[in-house]
């Protein structure tokens, strides 16, 4: 098997991954997955495309990933790690599908219009 590369995103994130067969070493930006996503949540985040297909510890995950936080990080790791394993073998998609980590979420901040405060807030209004 050759090495599968695909693009995941969320929010102003964007991470690229890059699959091959192996142990089952998950680095992110040159850094082990568990150090770079400190908390568990995001970590399982991460990791949940090889546990709905059932292929932990099968493939060597490269991924390079910047812009946005932590946690939008993790979920468009997780976009492009599902699309990988769908591209592997055919069969992952009927497990991955349902779960909806094939769908790329479309929401993204609001911009801030002028004249308010925020994107929806205004600014206080003062009758006299």
């Amino acid at each position: 098997m050759e090495v599968i590369h695909k693009i995941g995103r969320r929010k102003t994130a964007v991470a690229r991954v890059y699959v091959s067969e192996g142990k089952g070493n998950v680095t992110v930006n040159n850094r082990d997955y568990k150090d770079y996503f400190s908390t568990p949540t995001l970590q399982y985040k991460v990791l949940q495309p090889f546990s709905l297909t059932s292929t932990e510890g099968n493939y060597d995950v490269k991924v390079n990933v910047f812009g946005g936080g932590i946690t939008g990080q993790a979920e468009a790791v997780r976009l492009a790690l599902s699309r990988a394993l769908c591209e592997v073998d055919e069969e992952n998609r009927q497990s991955l599908k349902p779960e909806g980590l094939l769908t790329r979420d479309p929401r993204m901040v609001e911009r801030k219009k002028f004249g308010q405060k925020k994107a929806r807030k205004k600014f206080q209004f003062s009758k006299r």
